[in-house]
């Protein structure tokens, strides 16, 4: 009979597959969500599927005035169908017999921090940044026209996305930003009809005119510095429709993987495991009107 993992009853390699244990798991999701910037931003819609579809109102109801016993208009109002997918994202880590049989019997718990971190810079990166995206959408790709500007992160820029959103009825209730634009930020400065010079930016607060700037990750150097993002995140949905699960593999060969000859790793032959832990991650721009950008050039393009 298989054994379910659990710290108490069994080691990782009494138990090759399975559902990552709910308390660990729970953590790792929690600890996704929390440093996620799409996460943080975006409306969470429960899903049971990995596919939901949403009917989104465009406009054209209209009511009119009418006199008594007068006939009242009719008009067509313009809906249009959205569709949630989820992907699969994936963590395989390489680690010896000895490691989880002897030295690390509660695995997922000393694992925890290690794999979400993983698992939601892989998310931003593919979301924000339309970075190795499986997704059809990102905040990038949505930012276009009047609403992307290629130069400086500098109030010219700024105040003409800011503009263009509002030219598309959208107010931006968030900035995507990264640490090393902090003194570009910092160095916005505006001028009055007194000639009185104020800065928007409010380090402190890490607000820009009151609206909250949210910085990337750090270490995500896909994600240029000079670039700026602004946007209604009321109009992403993300979701997250099933319980996160693992495998344990002694015998695979790992071909993205290769050890000091240069082949592959070859888990059988060196007594090795290989614990593979997968989620599924949807998410959908119900709007992409709804996001700007400003990019420095690209270097060299």
């Amino acid at each position: 009979m298989a054994i379910t993992f659990t710290p108490a009853n069994a080691t990782m390699l009494d138990a090759l597959q399975g559902g990552v244990p709910y308390q660990q798991g729970q953590d790792i999701l929690k600890e996704v969500m929390s440093n996620s910037l799409i996460t943080q931003l975006g409306k969470y819609v429960e899903m049971n599927s990995p596919e939901m579809k949403f009917d989104v109102f465009e406009g054209g109801l209209n009511a009119y005035w009418v006199e008594e016993g007068e006939r009242i208009k009719t008009t067509s109002a313009t809906w249009a169908q959205k569709n949630m997918i989820t992907k699969k994202l994936g963590v395989i880590l390489p680690v010896s017999r000895e490691y989880l049989k002897y030295k690390q019997a509660n695995f997922f718990e000393f694992m925890k921090p290690y794999l979400a971190e993983a698992l939601y810079k892989k998310i931003d990166i593919a979301t924000i940044s339309n970075v190795d995206n499986p997704f059809d959408q990102a905040i990038d790709t949505a930012a276009k026209s009047a609403r992307a500007k290629e130069g400086d992160i500098d109030l010219e820029n700024y105040e003409a996305i800011v503009a263009a959103l509002n030219d598309e009825g959208f107010e931006p209730n968030a900035f995507i930003s990264k640490v090393s634009n902090t003194t570009a930020l910092r160095n916005i400065t505006r001028k009055d009809e007194n000639n009185v010079y104020s800065r928007p930016y409010d380090h402190a607060t890490k607000q820009l005119d009151g609206i909250p700037v949210f910085n990337i990750n750090k270490d995500l150097a896909q994600f240029a510095k000079g670039t700026l993002y602004a946007g209604d995140f009321n109009k992403v949905l993300y979701g997250i429709p099933y319980n996160m699960n693992y495998m344990i593999s002694q015998d695979a060969t790992l071909t993205t993987v290769t050890d000091a000859d240069d082949a592959p790793l070859n888990l059988f032959e060196r007594e090795m495991s290989a614990l593979r832990v997968t989620m599924d991650f949807s998410f959908l721009i119900l709007d992409e009107k709804a996001f700007g950008s400003i990019k420095a050039p690209a270097v060299g393009g």
